[in-house]
């Protein structure tokens, strides 16, 4: 088991030429100079590994640095966050895995970038994952482990990173933001629509200022910190786990110990692999959402636990041959008590083609609808925006240590005030 201030556009649009010009020129140029390097970094691979106690202690340093370009317009789109129309996110990750004896194994990831999630702010190291797994039996075939690391709902998780995920932004349902916010409680049906910036609610607040106020149905991979068990029986897979937030959880919050056992997130999936092409999941997750600072906000009465958010979830994957195809689809429903349910439901379908070792192809389809609530003036309206999105993702392996990756995201959502978006991302990972 695997666990897993506005600029204006035409200076932001040269300025993102210029970065595609010189990723273009590091691809097309590196043909030989890729080849040396290629040995230069096959010689840090063997460097970065290393043995202790007749091999009982073995330590893996590896990692990847990613120089990624956007170009979209206003508001920016999912979890990027500036103001401008453009925006360069260099990353630096590493990671660092230790086998300790035959039952023991310890990995982290560490990162410099610009936050979790891309944005124009300064440069920052930040501890992502770290976490300590067991194997109890030397049968092995079950494990479990403690700390900090990705959810084991769903199935994108554990193919997230830039070497392994075809495309550069990741699906609709875990970056998509919907009008919940994790700081303040709603208290009314009309407030949640002005959240979600839906007529008829009046809209006060500028969409792009709260952006870091609301959540998606998952925050990307959901580093949060708990406890995990895993095993497989057969052609079974089982995982469970609780964590300190919930699956909406933002980065911010990934570290904070709940002070109750019950006000954490329970989580887990149930896998299905009948043969080596094909794997079926069921995937559901329940605990509250909001921060322990917005308790004041709450309703009089209630307390955090009834603020819960509920997550269903399936996914699929089948690869054959040079085809990979993946889907997922999840229900999420946000409990309001005094209010309503509110309920949103997202997924995706990617496939990805490899017409040889060097160059492969995808292509994503991405969906997010939402259930009416009362509207405060006798109807009822979608408490958010459906958005559908097309994205199209070519790549190129330059060589074992470095890839290229563009992507082109067409974009529609209902009661925008520009209901159709584009976004253009190019990706250079090299991996050490």
């Amino acid at each position: 088991m695997q666990y897993p201030g506005k600029t204006p556009v035409v200076s932001s649009g040269r300025r993102f030429r210029v970065w595609v010009t010189c990723l273009a020129a590091v691809a097309l140029g590196g043909g030989l100079p890729a080849l040396r390097a290629q040995g230069f970094l096959d010689t840090i691979d063997g460097a970065l590994a290393t043995e202790t106690m007749q091999g009982q202690v073995r330590v893996q340093a590896s990692g990847t640095l990613d120089l990624e370009g956007y170009q979209f317009s206003q508001p920016s789109p999912g979890l990027l966050f500036t103001n401008g129309h453009s925006l360069l996110n260099p990353r630096l990750s590493v990671y660092l895995d230790a086998e300790l004896g035959r039952r023991l194994y310890a990995f982290a990831q560490m990162r410099v970038d610009r936050g979790f999630d891309p944005s124009s702010g300064p440069i920052r190291v930040r501890l992502d994952e770290y976490a300590l797994r067991t194997t109890p039996t030397d049968r092995g075939g079950f494990t479990a482990q403690v700390g900090r690391f990705g959810t084991v709902v769903g199935s994108w998780v554990p193919r997230h990173g830039s070497w392994s995920n075809p495309f550069i932004t990741a699906p609709l349902p875990y970056e998509a933001l919907t009008g919940i916010w994790d700081t303040a409680a709603v208290r009314s049906p009309r407030q949640l629509l002005s959240w979600a910036h839906v007529p008829p609610a009046p809209v006060v607040r500028a969409e792009q200022q709260e952006k870091s106020l609301r959540v998606p149905i998952l925050w990307g991979p959901a580093y949060g910190t708990g406890l995990a068990v895993a095993g497989r029986l057969g052609k079974i897979d089982v995982a469970a786990e609780w964590k300190n937030g919930s699956l909406s959880s933002d980065p911010g919050v990934w570290d904070d110990l709940p002070r109750r056992w019950n006000d954490g997130t329970i989580g887990g999936r149930l896998g299905y692999r009948p043969d080596a092409a094909w794997n079926f999941g069921l995937s559901a997750s329940q605990g509250p959402y909001l921060r322990a600072s917005a308790e004041n906000t709450l309703l009089p009465g209630t307390s955090r636990n009834d603020y819960r958010q509920t997550v269903l979830g399936s996914d699929v994957s089948f690869a054959w041959h040079r085809w990979q195809v993946w889907s997922e689809v999840f229900a999420s429903r946000f409990g309001i008590p005094g209010v309503t349910s509110a309920n949103t439901y997202s997924g995706y379908v990617e496939a990805s083609y490899r017409f040889g070792p060097s160059f492969s192809f995808a292509s994503r389809w991405n969906r997010q609808i939402y259930d009416t609530i009362p509207n405060g003036t006798g109807g009822e309206a979608a408490w958010g925006r459906s958005t559908w999105r097309f994205d199209l993702a070519p790549s190129f392996r330059l060589s074992a240590h470095t890839q290229l990756k563009l992507q082109h995201s067409f974009q529609h959502e209902t009661n925008a005030p520009h209901p159709y978006s584009q976004t253009t991302a190019l990706q250079m990972t090299v991996r050490f």
